[in-house]
């Protein structure tokens, strides 16, 4: 178990300006060597990050510079591209040279899907594979992350109670979202008894800047902590985490997070409230310029939630780093055409879509389909 609730996302590791394949050795080294002298210890990788070469490059900056029970490694399976039960295996070793190591501490399937879980998860025998791993001692704890509905997770959970872990999107801009659905998530989690690791504690970046005047308020409760601060708390607050991934890509927020985590404490009654409130006005910046959007309640065309989709949108658009920072977004859109019965990738919209006011917004809800479309992770 990590010594402090704080992990260090690798995947956003400062990469050469000529070779985004590349990080920049030294200041990677730093930022490396900083986090373990300062007593924490949780690196995550991925098979697929930086275009497949990001467990290479922690290889160097990590692995080879560091001795094996000083820090704890995670990594993940990229399941969603393994369609052959044979390659569950060849991927795995292929990981275990990538970086260098015999065992991992921590190893994810990574990202599971209703699209993946019946068609490749389960008849290419993932789980299983995981627990013979196990029982060899290639992997300390076994896991996954998680891009869907609570009722999809609470159905895994119960099909693979030996699972030690789950990997959850989750802060307070996505504790009631209707895609990403934090706290539901969580909860089944909690209800099963299983821990968890928490990713995108400050969605990209987005929470990191307060509204004005939820900043005006908080700082009537403390002016020194910063919107970074507050989502961090938000996350590292909660019951049963393991630990907090942050994403840093530079020294300072190293340093930044180090130190915060070094003494972090529980948000306060008031403090939660005041963030929960913040939602309502981080939305309404957005480009759709609504935080409710309840009146596009009850519009299911083609059984697509409307509500959804455009609050999904503003989301997205509000983010300064799109992309991998609202992967979750984009993954569950997949999720959610797939459910519906709907073909994946392909516009579901072939007639009007008028609101509660008797407005047409169909042209809105095709611009919004057709982003998420263009732009899903899978």
């Amino acid at each position: 178990m990590p010594k402090y609730p704080l992990g260090f996302g690798m995947m956003r590791l400062p990469a050469e300006g000529n070779n985004p394949n590349k990080v920049k050795y030294e200041e990677a080294c730093e930022m490396v060597d900083t986090f373990l002298e300062r007593g924490f210890t949780y690196f995550d990788t991925s098979f697929v990050y930086q275009n497949g070469h990001n467990e290479e490059n922690v290889r160097e900056v990590l692995v080879k510079r560091h001795k094996r029970d000083s820090f704890e490694l995670a990594t993940k399976l990229p399941s969603f591209l393994i369609k052959e039960k044979g390659k569950v295996l060849e991927t795995f070793e292929q990981q275990l040279s990538n970086l260098g190591v015999d065992y991992f501490d921590y190893y994810l399937l990574h990202s599971i899907y209703s699209t993946t879980y019946d068609s490749q998860i389960v008849p290419c025998g993932m789980f299983e594979f995981a627990a013979e791993m196990k029982k060899q001692g290639k992997i300390r704890n076994f896991g996954f992350s998680f891009h869907d509905k609570p009722e999809l997770l609470d159905r895994v959970l119960t099909e693979h109670p030996e699972t030690d872990f789950v990997q959850l999107v989750v802060n307070y801009y996505d504790w009631e979202s209707p895609f990403v659905q934090a706290r539901r998530c969580y909860e089944v989690a909690r209800k099963h008894g299983t821990k968890v690791i928490i990713m995108e504690p400050v969605k990209g970046g987005l929470l990191a800047e307060l509204p004005t005047e939820t900043r005006r308020e908080l700082a009537n409760i403390n002016s020194q902590r910063s919107g970074a601060e507050y989502a961090f708390r938000f996350a590292a607050g909660l019951d049963g985490v393991l630990c907090v991934l942050s994403g840093m890509n530079a020294i300072s927020q190293v340093l930044q997070n180090t130190e915060l985590f070094h003494n972090i404490s529980p948000l306060s009654e008031a403090e939660k409230n005041l963030l929960f409130q913040a939602v309502l006005l981080y939305k309404k910046a957005g480009p759709l310029k609504r935080s409710d959007f309840g009146i596009y309640e009850n519009i299911c065309k083609n059984g697509m939630p409307v509500a959804d989709i455009l609050d999904a949108y503003n989301s997205i658009m509000l983010q300064v780093n799109r992309g991998c920072s609202v992967q979750c977004e984009n993954g569950y859109y997949r999720g959610l055409q797939f459910m519906a019965g709907k073909t994946i990738g392909k516009s579901w919209i072939n007639g009007q879509i008028i609101d509660q006011e008797g407005n047409n917004i169909t042209e809105v809800v095709r611009t919004a389909e057709q982003y998420l479309i263009e732009n899903t992770f899978l």
